[in-house]
């Protein structure tokens, strides 16, 4: 038999509540969630189970040469998966979490995961959505991408996202519309200069503001 998909209007309390719980359970089993970011939807598996990120990749339709970022509740979660924040990582996480800022950092050996093809680096953020934020902070970090399949533009509606994935979910978190649809600025920190991989909803001017240099296409100087 088929399986039915749960949906939870999290802008209505009860079912916000509700929502949340079967949400924390089902990533707890090894199933898909759809959930709200302050950037566009995402589709959330548990970390470190391999099958549930498995199963995220097959059901975008990408490949593990794309490795999936990581979503996590607090600084220490954040912390406790990498090496070392390096020299500018502390100072990034303090001016722009929770918020639009994804960090590739070198991933703790010790971990068991398996994120994809991902050279020993993890990309990691603090969402700024309390919905997201409560979820992950009872589930631990979640593997989380846009929730789209590949190539086709990210959901900014639970809807859309349903419409693309489907019954390959078991939850759909409704938070409403993105409020902002521009996707997360990528930074690489495991480069001796902070490198931009993606331009984002925070912009180079306020990286260097916080750090300095960060590297473009064009060279650590460049204005762009």
């Amino acid at each position: 038999m088929a399986r039915v998909s749960r949906r939870y209007d999290c802008t209505d309390a009860e079912q916000r509540a509700a929502g949340l719980t079967d949400a924390a359970s089902t990533v707890r089993r090894g199933e898909l969630v759809v959930l709200p970011t302050d950037t566009v939807y995402g589709i959330g598996a548990d970390a470190f189970t391999p099958a549930a990120v498995t199963s995220l990749i097959e059901a975008k339709g990408r490949g593990r040469d794309m490795p999936v970022p990581v979503l996590v509740g607090t600084v220490r979660a954040a912390t406790a998966l990498v090496e070392n924040l390096g020299p500018y990582g502390q100072d990034l996480v303090d001016s722009f979490w929770p918020g639009p800022l994804t960090l590739i950092c070198r991933a703790n050996r010790s971990l068991s995961w398996d994120l994809g093809d991902t050279k020993g680096t993890v990309a990691i953020r603090m969402p700024l959505h309390a919905v997201t934020l409560e979820l992950l902070k009872e589930t631990g970090p979640m593997a989380v991408s846009s929730a789209n399949r590949s190539g086709a533009p990210a959901a900014t509606t639970a809807a859309d996202a349903e419409k693309q994935l489907g019954e390959s979910v078991a939850v759909y978190l409704d938070g409403g519309p993105c409020v902002d649809n521009v996707p997360s600025t990528i930074l690489d920190l495991t480069t001796a200069v902070p490198r931009l991989l993606r331009r984002g909803a925070i912009s180079v001017e306020k990286l260097r503001g916080v750090i300095g240099y960060v590297a473009t296409d064009a060279g650590p100087e460049s204005d762009d």
